[in-house]
């Protein structure tokens, strides 16, 4: 797929990521700036199928760097992972012209892109977009910085309530399958404990722990769980440490999806506009299409889009050593 591109599309699809519209923003006028047509793709893959898609200028891109959400909006559509609703997208794109695509999203848009590049002639290049940061290839994704910061921000508050009641918090955080946010934002407050998916928590380990901390008179603790641990979010894991300390003042705090919303931080802006650009810049030289753009140690890298979904993330196991030892 070496062929010279003229008409881009763009779009976001899956869940919104803080820092989207940074990235679109700098799509569309890299594009520009090259001389191609750039297509705003409304809704993700239904817009792909459904048609809706506009022509954008440099001003459809003014002053959204600093918004949250996508300008572009997002769905999931399961339309486009049969055959028959993918030639659909293709037949719409060919009668616009479009033939390039740049799909900003996560591992179940990247699905999406990767079958469709290989089923039709239209070369694709991903962008990760999600707050979970669990694509492999990438040490970044548009929107994790922002969401640890806004659940920083949230615990910090809710440490001052528990310790002006002496009383236990189990504050759940958005992660189905990842723990990198329940991670971030537990280390960064001083959480007692995380809960992850990636790692087997023994509960008792935990109570006997809090147990201790009871008999030294520490009765301010916090415990970070990601939604997607194995006990199946706060709300449980308060029921079981519940039934082995019935005298402790145990809340539970969901922060859920203020998690996504936000103006996106500096680093997500700054991630987004370099990733944007690059997207354009390898469409037009043709030699890494069909990739997912991260960046690892500060350089751009690329991992064929196939590989980035199916690639499991892991969390290197110091992290738990030093979850462990800063927590004592």
């Amino acid at each position: 797929m070496n062929k010279k591109v003229s008409k881009i599309g763009v779009l976001t699809s899956g869940g919104d990521a803080p820092g989207m519209n940074a990235a679109i923003r700098a799509v569309v006028r890299t594009g520009i700036y090259y001389g191609l047509d750039v297509y705003g793709i409304v809704r993700g893959y239904t817009g792909m199928i459904e048609n809706d898609i506009f022509k954008m200028e440099s001003r459809s891109v003014a002053n959204i760097i600093q918004r949250g959400g996508t300008i572009l909006k997002t769905a999931r559509c399961k339309e486009f992972f049969e055959p028959e609703g993918r030639k659909k997208a293709y037949e719409t794109l060919k009668k616009i012209g479009i033939d390039g695509l740049v799909v900003i999203g996560g591992d179940g848009s990247f699905r999406g892109a990767q079958k469709f590049s290989t089923e039709f002639d239209i070369p694709c290049v991903g962008l990760p977009g999600t707050i979970d940061k669990d694509m492999a290839g990438t040490d970044f994704t548009i929107g994790f910085d922002t969401a640890v910061n806004t659940a920083i921000q949230a615990i910090d508050k809710i440490r001052d309530t528990a310790d002006a009641h002496d009383r236990l918090f189990i504050i759940e955080v958005m992660g189905r399958d990842s723990g990198y946010i329940a991670l971030h934002s537990g280390v960064g407050t001083g959480a007692e404990n995380i809960l992850i998916p990636e790692h087997k928590t023994d509960l008792n380990d935990i109570i006997n722990s809090l147990l201790e901390k009871e008999k030294r008179k520490k009765l301010v603790n916090l415990l970070v769980v990601a939604e997607g641990g194995e006990y199946g979010g706060a709300n449980e894991v308060a029921r079981v440490i519940k039934s082995r300390m019935p005298n402790a003042d145990i809340k539970v705090c969901i922060l859920g999806h203020i998690q996504r919303g936000g103006a996106p931080s500096a680093l997500d802006r700054l991630i987004a506009s370099r990733l944007g650009y690059a997207a354009v810049d390898t469409l037009i030289k043709g030699d890494k299409v069909n990739t997912m753009i991260g960046i690892v140690n500060n350089d751009l890298h690329y991992t064929p889009l196939d590989h980035a979904v199916k690639a499991e993330h892991t969390i290197d196991p110091e992290w738990l050593k030093i979850i462990k030892i800063l927590a004592s």
